[in-house]
């Protein structure tokens, strides 16, 4: 898999390109230089393995504004390009501009999501309390503003996170402000569903479950991770209470549903089980007539019960809070952690249990 799977973080006002070299059990490092703030958010576009989008600070006037912008990295630096230059002879790159797409008079931009399917040419920001959907034009050089909508209430409402989802023709968003969790058309830019007090304190983090298309999960700094079924969701389908300290970040596995990873400020990475609400609730299944004589299944074989959710590992390879935990795109068994002190960590799932759910 080398050259394969690809990390990118930013670190103050540099983005580190991590090829990790599976065969080997080699890190290479690029750096890329972004000059025009401190970088609080990376986002890459699922079509173009050479484009990305930053969210970063700005001074502005008397104040610090949180802007946004496209970026395209050397041709040479893409994903799978097979160059690796050694960490201490590579100079610093530079990211070409694509198209800024803030817009100061919304505010200032906590993250951008991308559409997980496509061409790569539609993005929604998150300013303060508006959603804002981008048409990306030829070559993403123009970002033209397509629709929007804003939080409407009592006090400063401000969006914390977003997820789009890769179902319903990805035509559904889903944001986090405070301790509601809200869903968006973003065919009309109208709110299709609302969680209020989905969490105890401030959500985090969302991302939806790849193969149940109602399935959301939510962290936030309750120490709670919840899944939800967005057709009912007076009550969480299911909660998990293993973290002691904020849960920053939450992903599910892109091909195995059950296996989901949480980022704590407790310093530790969890990977959980979570097979009873996932789209393969009684394991791996094989009818009869695939099975050979030799591998004919006992009567009391057929009649064991489901696996049961569980904690599959806890990892405390960090000393400080992790912001981030990801899965590889190209190893489904691979996956990173980040924290704040600048600690990228990659792990595997363990081998028993791929070989389980695979067999």
């Amino acid at each position: 898999m080398e050259d394969d799977a690809p990390v990118i973080y930013g670190l103050e006002f540099q983005i580190h390109i991590i090829d990790f070299d599976d065969e080997n059990n080699i890190i290479n490092k690029n750096v890329l230089l972004h000059q025009v703030g401190e970088i609080w958010h990376i986002s890459a576009s699922p079509a173009d393995k050479g484009v990305l989008a930053t969210c970063y600070n700005k001074p502005s006037d008397s104040k610090v504004l949180t802007c946004a912008a496209v970026w395209r990295m050397p041709k040479e630096l893409e994903p799978g390009s097979h160059e690796s230059p050694d960490d201490s002879s590579s100079p610093a790159h530079t990211l070409e501009l694509l198209c800024h797409l803030d817009d100061t008079a919304h505010g200032s931009v906590a993250c951008v999501v991308w559409e997980p399917t496509g061409d790569g040419r539609r993005v929604i920001s998150l300013a303060d309390s508006h959603i804002l959907l981008w048409d990306l034009q030829e070559s993403s050089s123009q970002a033209v503003l397509a629709g929007s909508a804003s939080l409407e209430g009592k006090g400063q409402l401000k969006f914390t996170s977003g997820r789009w989802s890769p179902h319903h023709t990805c035509t559904q968003v889903a944001t986090a402000n405070d301790t509601t969790i809200r869903g968006w058309d973003t065919r009309s830019m109208s709110q299709i569903y609302c969680i209020e007090n989905a969490h105890g304190q401030l959500v985090r983090d969302l991302d939806f479950n790849p193969n149940k298309q109602y399935y959301l999960t939510s962290c936030g700094d309750d120490c709670k991770v919840k899944f939800w079924d967005t057709r009912n969701v007076t009550e969480p389908v299911k909660t998990l209470e293993e973290h002691s300290h904020w849960v920053w970040s939450v992903r599910y596995n892109h091909s195995h549903d059950q296996l989901v990873l949480t980022g704590s400020s407790d310093s530790r990475v969890i990977l959980s089980n979570m097979v009873s609400i996932s789209s393969e609730p009684f394991g791996h299944l094989v009818d009869d007539d695939d099975l050979s004589d030799q591998e004919e299944r006992r009567p009391e074989e057929k009649s064991q019960e489901p696996p049961q959710d569980s904690v599959i590992a806890t990892y405390e390879e960090h000393e400080d809070s992790v912001y981030a935990v990801d899965w590889s795109s190209a190893d489904p068994w691979l996956f990173a952690s980040l924290s704040y002190d600048g600690r990228l960590v990659i792990n595997r799932v363990p081998r028993a249990l791929k070989y389980h759910i695979l067999l």
